[in-house]
């Protein structure tokens, strides 16, 4: 089984820099290109002994035979493979497809004010809160937008980062998902969410193709920012903010004509933060609702181009790297060995 794997493995290996191949047969062109410079030895004899032999010398000086060329030992051809390989610098695919960029900057701003408890959604057959079925329905459209950078901001009385822009979208969604009702305060401050948006991407100089898809089941009623100002200088900075309302909106009648509830959805406010913007404001009365108004958004912001491609990988080159270094040392110590010899 261990086996299977380790063939499987090396088939599906793949190489960043193939080219480096080519420097393969190196040495052996350069062994065959610069030759061996030949060395001339005289005789060296004591003089009483020349004496002796004179006549038996040769006329010419000798000249030592000329040795044929010794072979590259096997050690140090199999050190220069192992190199050649780790320069080639193979890889193992982690993903089958390679990961696509759109350039497509995406920040969601969820309401975590009180509001968001009231059980007046349907999931499956269950009654259940309006955060616990926007979860459900977001968590599938951040699943959606791979290749798309996204962060995450979370309102009620303060708006909060919780995210920054990342192509990270498994820690968006987790942190969507461990979100609470009241962790950011029972009031609404939408306002302020739109405010600390162009905040952040004022500062990650990411307002080009950026989008705003804020989630509200109320009207403003916190912060330091007005809602419509801050759709104004949203406009001025080309952000475009979808506007999503989520929960039951009951038409008023007799005494609550006359009564206030900050609570209730502020329609006309959404609309208007949209329409400045170039977006659209949504109303989604269930879960349904709601899951197709982000296929919608989906679908509008679609990616057109891609940027660059990315894949998961697994390096290699250490591998036989390391074999070059073992080949080193066993060719090192075989030198000393002739050396000492």
């Amino acid at each position: 089984m261990a086996m299977t794997n380790l063939i499987e493995t090396i088939t599906n290996l793949s190489f960043v820099w193939p080219w480096m191949i080519a420097f393969l047969p190196l040495p052996w062109i350069i062994r065959r290109v610069i030759k061996p410079l030949h060395k001339e030895h005289s005789p060296l004899l004591a003089p009483q002994i020349i004496a002796r032999i004179e006549d038996q010398l040769p006329t010419e000086n000798l000249i030592e035979a000329e040795q044929p060329t010794k072979r590259i030992p096997l050690i140090a051809i199999l050190l220069w493979i192992s190199l050649i390989i780790a320069a080639t610098r193979p890889v193992l695919y982690l993903d089958s497809t390679p990961f696509k960029v759109s350039g497509k900057e995406l920040i969601l701003a969820v309401d975590l004010s009180g509001s968001m408890q009231k059980a007046d959604m349907y999931l499956n057959g269950d009654e259940v809160n309006r955060l616990v079925a926007v979860k459900s329905v977001v968590s599938d459209f951040i699943n959606h937008r791979q290749g798309d950078r996204m962060g995450l901001i979370v309102f009620g009385t303060q708006a909060f980062l919780q995210s920054p822009l990342t192509y990270d979208l498994k820690t968006v969604n987790t942190l969507l998902t461990e979100a609470e009702i009241g962790m950011a305060g029972n009031n609404t401050a939408i306002g302020d969410a739109i405010g600390l948006t162009l905040k952040h991407l004022h500062e990650t100089h990411s307002t080009k193709n950026a989008v705003l898809i804020l989630l509200t089941d109320g009207s403003n009623t916190a912060g330091t920012v007005n809602p419509l100002d801050a759709a104004s200088k949203a406009q001025q900075m080309g952000l475009k903010i979808y506007t999503v309302g989520v929960g039951r909106v009951k038409s008023r009648t007799g005494l609550d004509l006359f009564m206030t509830n900050k609570s209730d959805m502020d329609i006309d406010t959404l609309t208007k933060i949209s329409d400045l913007t170039g977006g659209q404001f949504f109303l989604a009365n269930d879960t349904n609702q709601l899951a197709e108004i982000y296929q919608k958004i989906n679908e509008l912001e679609s990616v057109e181009h891609e940027i660059f491609n990315y894949r998961l990988r697994t390096e290699f080159y250490p591998w036989p790297l390391a074999l070059a270094l073992l080949f080193s040392g066993l060719l090192a110590w075989s030198q000393l060995r002739k050396v000492g010899a």
